[in-house]
Order: C-alpha cells, then structure tokens, then sequence
C-alpha cells in the first residue's frame, strides 16, 4: 500500500486521557478509591500494550489489551491496537474482526480504516479492500490512486479511467497515475483513445515538453510517422532548447531525405547531458549505420567519435569501435576498445576483442602483455592461455609457450575444438624447440581430434 499512515505517541494519548475522563463520567457512583485503582490498572495495562508492541512482542501486546477491553470494552483505540498486532503477526482473520470493532465505534476514524485497508491489501482481497478505500477517498488523493490502481488489478478500466481522469483534472498529470493509464491501454488496446488523450493535453498545456514527447512516442508506436513528425517540429518550435526531442528528429530527418538536419540533432543528442547513455548508444548506432551507407559524412562521425571519447560512457565507444572494425580499420577499433575497457574494466568481451585484434596485426609482444594482465582477472579462460601460446610461439618463447598452453589444457571442458588447437600450438613450440617427434606426437593429438568431428 503506497499510502500508509502512522499512528502517533501523540495521538494515542489523546485516546487515553478521553478514556480516562470518560471513566470518571460512567462511573460516578463508584467509590473513589476504586475508581482510582480501575483507573490506574487501565493506564498501566494500556501502556503495557503499547511497549510490547513497540518491541515487536505482538502477543503480549494483545493479551494487555484484553484485560483493558475486560475493563472498558467501549473504546475503539483498544481494538485497533489489537487489530494491528494481529495484523504484524500475520493473522488477518482477527485483525479483520479487531479494526471491525473498532471502525463500528468509531466509523469515520480515517487511522482505523487505512489499517483495515492494510489487512485487505495484504491478502489481496480486492473487493473488500476497493469497499475500504471508497471510505477513505475522502481523505488524501493517494487513497483515490490506490483505489484506480485497484480497479485495474481487478480489470475494472473503465471505473479505474475515471478516477485517473478525475485526479489529473484536480491535480495535474503524474508519472505514477500514467503508468496506471498505459497499463489500461495496453490491456485493452485503446491505442485511440490513449492518444486522443495525450493530444488534449498538448492542447490543454502546450508548453509541457513530456506531453509531446508522450505523445510523439505513442504516433510512432502506432506507425503515424508524419503525426509524430509534425509533433516533434511543433515541440521544436514552441522550445528551441530542448533537447530530447531530437532523440526522435534525426529519424524523421533521416527518413525525410534530410542527412544534415539529421546529423545535426545527432550531435544534440550526442551531447545531451540530459539524455541517458543507453539512448546514446542506440543514436550511435543509427549514425554509424547510415555513415556505412553514406560514407561522405564519415568526418561527421569522427567530429561525434571525439565527443564521445571524452564522455563516460564505454557502451557508445563499443559500438565505434565496431563500426571501425568493419571498416577494416582495426587500429581504430583498438583504440576505442581500449577506451571502452578503462571504462568498464572487468568486461572480459572487450579485453579478448583487444588481443584477438592485436594477433591479427602481428603485434605480438602487445597481444602477449595483454593476454597476461587479464588472466589476472579471468584465469580459467581457456581461450586466454591459447592466445598466450600463439602470441609467445611468434616470437619464439616455444617454452613459455609450452606452460601457458598446458595450463590452458586444464580448463578445458567439451571443446574438442579448441582442445586440437592447443594441441597444434603445442606442435608448433615443439619444432620450435627442433623438437620433431614431439611436436609430431601432439599433432597426431591434433588431427586426431579435427577426424573425430
């Protein structure tokens, strides 16, 4: 339950001194003396219950408010405390009858009835919790928002549309209230009528960027491009600073035939601080796909490589380094992985990228330093200690060589594969060493193993 209020110290006290004062009214025709003692037993007896609660002792709790409703069964405050120890012990069936008492002594005590709604709401006992919070409207709009979310708990939209409708009308819109909205339209599939209601609050606030921009998503969603267009120009015109909107112009530019605007809110959007990295990454994407089909404005995207490379974000300097990678330029794409990886350290996808790129131009004493610093990190890769042995076989190290591999042997489960690849390397240090039987012994193992497949 969102909405939980809390009992006060404070509050309770004025219930005892009501107690108190209505003892001495009811039993004026008692003796003094007794009435003193009945006092005192209950203020002891109430107390009591109060600090076993507050020391999670539920039951002890419970049995001090028995013997205080033996003595004045008339006040409600005593059956709500007993409701709610029942309620932390998990027995909903008492604390139900407990609060029950106490909301007929006193029915419009809003603490009593948001406690009995807790009991209802934890058992997920919708309709009786729906009925509660019908009462309990009345105080906070937070209870009208339970009470929505409710309705769409139990598939009544239509009753839900209307409370979130009557909330936004005196309130304004929430992020909270249109969460529930969305989930009734996807439920129901009022793909209409859920932008018919984002278009009359861009009529209705029309310098409020996150109703366009709502807005601009569900036309998209719907496959309207030329509306969602339209709304991102008319966004743009009523606010020539934002900048989440061109999170969708460059795709409309792009789509429009118009690659320098498109480019041009690339670079806004590139640059945002206020668009996350995530949304980055797939705006890179996108530009470095259309750099790939249109590669006149590749000068474009080094000036955005150079953006990116002073931000903090290793998954938009992965995807350069891929673009780089398939334009065959692997120094590039090594130096944007290197960058991406003193971002994100411990990703062992981009450290292997690194040294497979540097076998790949030969550098071989680089591929070796590099395979040796992250089998610190990761040293039950397999693949690891066979980049080892490659590296160290081309510069002549067949020994070393030799180590590495063996120790790679070990970590090998299920690849045959791989395992005849180890097994020719280890050849290959053999000759090296002008070893010839035993590098033809592991090349038997070798051929053995690609027979076998």
């Amino acid at each position: 339950m969102r909405f939980k209020t809390f009992y006060k110290l404070s509050f309770l006290g004025l219930f005892l001194a009501s107690m108190l004062s209505h003892a001495q009214v009811e039993n004026t025709d008692a003796p003094l003396d007794d009435l003193g003692e009945v006092d005192d037993q209950f203020q002891e007896l109430f107390f009591e219950a109060l600090k076993q609660s507050g020391i999670e002792n539920y039951m002890r709790s419970v049995d001090a408010l028995q013997k205080c409703i033996a003595i004045n069964p008339t006040e409600s405050v005593l059956f709500f405390e007993m409701g709610k120890n029942y309620n932390k012990l998990k027995n909903f069936g008492e604390a139900e009858s407990a609060l029950k008492k106490a909301v007929k002594l006193e029915p419009d005590n809003e603490w009593y009835l948001d406690e009995l709604y807790d009991v209802y709401a934890q058992q997920n006992d919708y309709d009786k919790a729906i009925k509660t919070l019908k009462q309990l409207v009345k105080y906070h709009p937070d209870y009208r928002e339970d009470l929505a979310a409710l309705f769409v708990r139990t598939k009544d939209y239509d009753e839900a549309i209307k409370v979130l409708d009557q909330l936004d009308e005196e309130y304004g819109v929430s992020l909270s209230r249109d969460f529930l909205r969305n989930q009734i339209y996807d439920a129901t599939g009022q793909k209409k009528e859920q932008i018919e209601n984002l278009e009359a609050r861009v009529e209705n606030n029309p310098d409020q960027e996150s109703n366009y921009l709502a807005l601009i998503y569900r036309y998209s969603e719907s496959g309207n491009t030329e509306k969602a267009f339209e709304t991102a120009k008319k966004l743009l015109e009523i606010n020539p600073e934002s900048q989440l909107v061109h999170l969708a112009l460059y795709k409309f530019y792009l789509d429009d035939n118009e690659p320098e605007k498109a480019i041009a809110s690339m670079e806004i959007a590139m640059k945002s601080p206020q668009i996350k990295a995530e949304a980055k990454v797939l705006v890179l994407a996108d530009f470095v796909r259309f750099v790939g089909e249109n590669p006149e404005y590749e000068d474009e995207l080094v000036t955005i490589s150079t953006m990116v490379g002073n931000s903090n974000d290793g998954k938009t300097l992965v995807e350069l380094a891929q673009y780089y990678l398939t334009k065959g330029d692997k120094e590039k794409a090594i130096k944007y992985y290197s960058e991406a990886l003193q971002l994100e350290g411990d990703n062992y996808g981009i450290s292997r990228n690194i040294i497979v790129l540097h076998i790949d131009l030969k550098q071989y004493d680089l591929a070796y330093k590099k395979t040796a610093e992250t089998l610190v990190k990761y040293p039950s890769q397999p693949e690891l200690y066979l980049m080892a042995g490659v590296s160290l076989n081309k510069i002549n190290r067949f020994e070393d060589a030799i180590e590495q591999l063996k120790m790679g042997l070990d970590y090998i489960i299920d690849d045959k594969k791989m395992e005849s690849d180890f097994y020719y390397q280890i050849a290959q240090s053999y000759l090296g060493l002008n070893q010839p039987k035993e590098a033809k012994r592991f090349t038997d193992k070798a051929n053995k193993f690609e027979i076998s497949e």
